[in-house]
């Protein structure tokens, strides 16, 4: 066990690093949660999924009547568990201010004498997030860069001294999985954190380094495996629909012009008529001396776009600790409410219901709500229940919370964060996705042991999941985050099960209209999780110490710097 635990700022602000944790009274916490415990219900549960996902709510984008509907059905309930307002403005919300765009994209690739002129959605997509009513880039020269990573950390630059200022960048998802020089074949577990990808991987930082870099298009290449999710979740997510970014002061004008996607099959067709291999070149990414390739072609895009102001909303709501002393510190309980919203490009049903991403999550933040609401006495610390906007374009509501927080992120002692509960039954284990990162991963096990349960790695770590929730934007920020999933080894179910009801949910539903509520689902599963949660949210709110990143993770000297400069105040 990794017990290395920071204090509890005191009145006289001085921060103390223990080593060692008392050991968890589980027989006492059980009798004070039991009344919480006990209004657990799987049919509650479904009843709140189902009304969350319904046609009604219309899919639940930012800015829609979907929106008005899940923002008022949380507030109502949180309202009528006797809950307080969240803002301090005496208000269960907090405006969040967004930009919606929907693009009409237009490319060629000239390319080896040979001119493409692909199909969108179906080979390419393509956006710019400036909000200008035409974005063109014209003949703009393509150069292969690798990953596209910059990690010093690593001695790792894909872009060497190689200018790509208003050029377009072709670059491969997610980051190296790095050759062993070696063999040329074996992953280098201390590179990259072997095959578990890192923020280097994400779609955002490619577009986030690119704009650094001064690129005029950057396009990722599309690959399932790496990727995580199929060209359907691009097409989907990136295609004819509205997009949204938070508001900026100057309009994004800062901002990469061009970001976009192409399929493999695309890739592979451009580099062969430039006279280049994909694999080759693949290959060639992997290893440190890798330098950008010119394709000697050119991209052309124009995106037209249509735009409006979108003031969406987070739901906030606040269970008061009982120790005046400690009720201005905070553990955050998070999950977002939007998803997708409707697509007039499908015919039939077309509405993105969203009932596992996230109307599980969002139903799960109410039932907590209520349990925590039936304790008595309340935890020490208070407790938030946050119900986020706009994840799905890129945990822009988290984001905006974090950097515009209602509490100071000082006096905010940890995240829980729920994307998509378990709709499969009981799990003898719970999936912990960024194991290793925090102590709260401490926490979650003695509870999980007490129960005859254990907490296991994410199965899947080269899909990035600890970079695409909302409990990121908290990590960004230095606070310690935990985000559980969906454990694998099912109760009375064969081996494998777990890992294969995971791969048909992300090839048939994930992202997809067909993400509604199933007649096999069995919550039995998600109500022990969720007892989990409700345990190690009271633990941490009464705790004489706060948890703390583990050595070695990105965020521990965010956290240290934080709360050293809330001492010094």
């Amino acid at each position: 066990m990794r017990f290395r635990t920071l204090s509890h700022l005191t009145t006289s602000a001085t921060l103390i690093l223990a080593f060692a944790c008392a050991p968890t009274d589980n027989a006492a916490d059980d009798a004070a949660l039991a009344p919480g415990l006990a209004t657990l219900s799987a049919d509650e549960l479904l009843g709140r999924i189902t009304t969350l996902s319904s046609d009604a709510y219309g899919g639940r984008a930012p800015g829609t009547a979907g929106e008005d509907s899940a923002v008022a059905y949380l507030t109502r309930e949180f309202e009528a568990l006797g809950l307080a307002p969240g803002n301090p403005d005496g208000s269960f919300i907090q405006q969040v201010s967004l930009v919606g765009w929907r693009g009409e994209p237009k490319a060629t690739f000239a390319v080896g004498g040979k001119t493409i002129t692909p199909s969108f959605p179906d080979q390419y997509v393509a956006i710019s997030r400036r909000n200008q009513p035409t974005v063109a880039v014209d003949q703009s020269d393509i150069v292969f860069v690798g990953y596209g990573v910059v990690a010093p950390e690593y001695g790792w630059d894909d872009y060497k001294d190689v200018d790509v200022t208003g050029k377009t960048i072709l670059m491969l998802v997610n980051d190296p999985a790095v050759a062993n020089p070696a063999d040329g074949s074996a992953v280098d577990e201390s590179m990259f954190k072997g095959t578990a990808m890192t923020y280097y991987g994400r779609w955002t930082y490619k577009y986030e380094i690119a704009t650094e870099k001064g690129a005029a298009a950057a396009i990722i290449i599309h690959e399932t495996g790496p990727a995580g999710y199929p060209w359907e979740v691009v097409s989907g997510s990136w295609g004819a629909r509205e997009n949204i970014d938070v508001k900026s002061a100057d309009g994004n004008a800062g901002r990469i012009p061009i970001e976009a996607w192409v399929t493999l099959d695309l890739a592979k067709e451009m580099l062969t008529d430039a006279g280049l291999d994909f694999d080759s070149l693949k290959a060639m990414a992997r290893t440190k001396e890798f330098r950008p390739v010119a394709l000697g072609g050119t991209a052309s895009f124009q995106v037209k776009n249509t735009s409006r102001e979108i003031q969406s909303r987070n739901v906030v709501a606040k269970l008061e600790g009982s120790d005046p002393e400690l009720q201005n510190e905070y553990v955050i309980y998070s999950a977002h409410w939007d998803h997708l919203g409707t697509s007039d490009q499908l015919t039939g049903d077309n509405i993105f219901n969203g009932a596992l991403d996230n109307a599980t999550g969002s139903a799960g933040l109410v039932q907590l709500a209520k349990a925590f609401s039936a304790l008595d006495p309340a935890p020490t610390r208070s407790i938030l229940f946050l119900a986020v906007t706009a994840e799905e374009s890129g945990l822009l509501g988290a984001k905006y919370y974090a950097e515009n927080p209602l509490y100071p992120l000082e006096q905010t002692v940890a995240d829980i964060n729920m994307d998509g509960l378990n709709q499969w039954g009981p799990t003898r284990d719970i999936v912990v996705v960024g194991y290793g990162n925090s102590t709260l991963d401490d926490v979650l096990e003695s509870a999980a042991a007490a129960k005859g349960r254990v907490i296991v790695p994410d199965p899947e770590p080269e899909k990035g999941f600890f970079y695409r929730s909302d409990h990121f934007e908290f990590a960004k920020k230095g606070v310690p985050a935990l985000y559980t999933d969906a454990g694998t080894d099912f109760i009375g179910k064969p081996e494998g099960y777990g890992k294969s009801k995971r791969d048909e949910y992300t090839e048939k539903d994930y992202h997809k209209p067909s993400d509604e509520v199933k007649p096999d689902w069995d919550l039995s599963g998600a109500m022990e999780d969720l007892g989990l949660l409700l345990t190690v949210g009271y633990r941490v709110a009464n705790g004489s110490t706060w948890p703390v990143w583990e050595r070695g993770t990105e965020f521990k000297a965010l956290r240290e710097a934080s709360l050293q400069k809330r001492a010094a105040q």
